[in-house]
């Protein structure tokens, strides 16, 4: 990995050169993340998000022998404070990729210290077993063909060095509300504000451990995370942004964050919105 460009010389705080051409897609995806940033929006719902993930990256990443981290996408952190503190925390380098230029862009300013590139995670442009460990946030289910998802599982596990975590989070295709969301038509759930992105193809979490296992993983356990209804959630917390002031937001968030006791439940696969797996690359 030290004679990658995306690594050559880089020190904390230098960010790394971008892909030079835009990967097939990108175009979309632009557009997205500038739509976010001219009109920030959802900042209560997003700090949810991230207290969310981050605890559980807090407890499923190894707390020391990490190098090198690999983020497979930088929407978290181009709108907010994502989850780069933890990663960083963890370990001596974090790069991320994403498919938007400007969305990898916007990270490296909010994180001077990220290492950031524009690449596609069906063909990541990073050595065999270049990283210690691989977090991947709801970056692999918004691909139209499950070819395409099963083929980034491949290239996450080609640049995991054998013994390394992968930490995956797809949508929940156990819950009924995101079979449904994923069943209707795109432009139907876009105009409700709800879904700003499309939405592809995803798994239950048994199909997405059997994936993992078919391709030299071993599941190490598997549970459901962000288990509030989204479809009241997020306006909810749109209008408490608005109008509840620093205090209401704090208290609105401590009862967003109650709701993931949901995840100690034997029904936990029904409520959670994502599927979550950590899983160890087998050599």
């Amino acid at each position: 990995m030290d004679s990658h460009p995306l690594t050559t010389g880089a020190r904390r705080g230098a960010a790394a050169p971008f892909a030079p051409v835009p990967p097939t897609g990108a175009a979309d995806w632009n557009q997205v993340a500038l739509e976010w940033q001219l009109t920030p929006r959802a900042a209560v719902w997003r700090a949810h998000s991230d207290a969310v993930y981050g605890a559980l990256l807090d407890r499923w990443l190894p707390r020391d022998g990490l190098a090198r981290i690999l983020k497979t996408d930088l929407f978290d952190e181009a709108v907010s404070a994502g989850v780069y503190p933890c990663l960083a925390a963890r370990a001596g380098a974090v790069i991320g990729v994403d498919l938007a230029h400007i969305t990898a862009r916007q990270a490296v300013r909010r994180h001077p210290d990220l290492n950031a590139a524009g690449a596609d995670v069906r063909g990541l442009p990073f050595p065999d077993g270049a990283f210690d460990a691989v977090v991947s946030l709801s970056t692999l289910d918004h691909f139209p063909a499950r070819a395409d998802l099963e083929s980034s599982l491949a290239e996450l596990r080609r640049v995991l060095r054998a013994g390394g975590t992968l930490v995956l989070t797809l949508d929940n295709l156990s819950n009924p509300l995101i079979r449904l969301r994923n069943l209707l038509p795109f432009a139907l759930v876009h105009r409700t504000g709800l879904v700003p992105y499309f939405v592809g193809e995803s798994c239950t979490p048994r199909t997405a451990a059997a994936l993992l296992g078919a391709l030299g993983f071993r599941v190490d356990e598997t549970t459901a995370v962000l288990h509030v209804p989204r479809v009241a959630a997020v306006p909810a917390a749109a209008l408490v942004q608005r109008y509840g002031g620093p205090a209401g937001c704090a208290r609105f968030l401590a009862h967003l964050l109650a709701w993931e006791r949901l995840a100690r439940w034997p029904l936990r696969t029904l409520t959670g919105h994502y599927v979550a797996l950590r899983a160890t690359k087998l050599v």
